[in-house]
């Protein structure tokens, strides 16, 4: 079980693959197995970094201890111990603070950068209003985060979904405040976002819903936009195929120059 030293703790992770590197980082229900239908398939082409985020899967975080507020830090002391100089951040819903937080910290080390159903803790108004307040969604992970259709029909998946949930100690962590948050990043710090970014968000998403992530866009110089048809927060997880598909090609579109097609 490889674990980094990382800030103070130890960080579990994974490698997988050679060539650019791309670092995944997960959502509050999941862990680094999160990815677990895009590393097969990436890591042919790229270097693919998992980790589970401090308090999260085999990262365990004391008690007192800085949670979120140490992810940037967090990831770049990772990034040092696998020796890692330049990376590609694929952040989903919690991981799109981590990575949006160190795309604008440590431009220089950062390749490109996609936000997935996410609005990464942005305190902006027009994204603030945009956002659904989870008190008033169903509980539970499941119901919240899955497309129905999905979890009609892929009663299998549905369970994995929440066995890889469960691995994670239940942590007293406010993730609401994290997002609700109108001391969070502003428009004006969006503008300064210097890398290539994609945003990637569910048709159906009711966590972070489409016209929020629109609303981050317009913020953010050259952001291209995917809204993910019939899927809800977790479109790595329902349509593997055309996720790993929008991650290759915005990729290989900033490393080869090419203009990326997403909207």
């Amino acid at each position: 079980m490889p674990k980094a030293p990382v800030n103070g703790i130890k960080i579990y992770y994974e490698s997988h693959g050679e060539g650019p590197a791309i670092v995944f980082a997960h959502q509050r229900a999941g862990n680094h197995l999160t990815w677990w239908q895009q590393v097969p398939v990436l890591s042919m082409e790229y270097r693919c970094v998992t980790f589970d985020q401090r308090g999260w899967g085999a990262s365990i975080q004391p008690a007192g201890g800085p949670g979120l507020g140490a992810g940037v830090e967090d990831l770049r002391q990772l990034l040092d111990h696998l020796g890692i100089e330049r990376t590609f951040l694929v952040g989903h819903s919690m991981g799109g603070i981590t990575c949006l937080g160190f795309a604008l910290a440590h431009p220089e080390r950062t390749l490109g950068l996609i936000l997935v159903d996410t609005t990464a803790g942005v305190g902006d108004p027009a994204v603030l209003e945009a956002i659904t307040d989870l008190a008033n969604l169903p509980a539970g992970d499941v119901p919240r985060t899955l497309s129905a259709r999905f979890i009609e029909q892929r009663p299998d998946l549905t369970f994995l979904y929440q066995e890889i949930a469960g691995i994670n100690k239940e942590l007293n962590l406010n993730i609401r405040s994290a997002f609700h948050n109108p001391a969070g990043l502003q428009a004006a710090d969006l503008a300064k976002l210097s890398v290539p970014t994609l945003l990637m968000v569910g048709e159906e998403d009711v966590i972070f819903p489409v016209k929020a992530i629109q609303a981050m866009q317009k913020m953010i110089p050259g952001a291209k936009l995917e809204v993910v048809p019939g899927t809800a927060h977790v479109p790595q997880f329902e349509v593997p195929d055309v996720f790993n598909r929008l991650v290759g090609d915005f990729f290989a579109c900033v490393l080869t120059g090419k203009p990326a097609t997403a909207k």
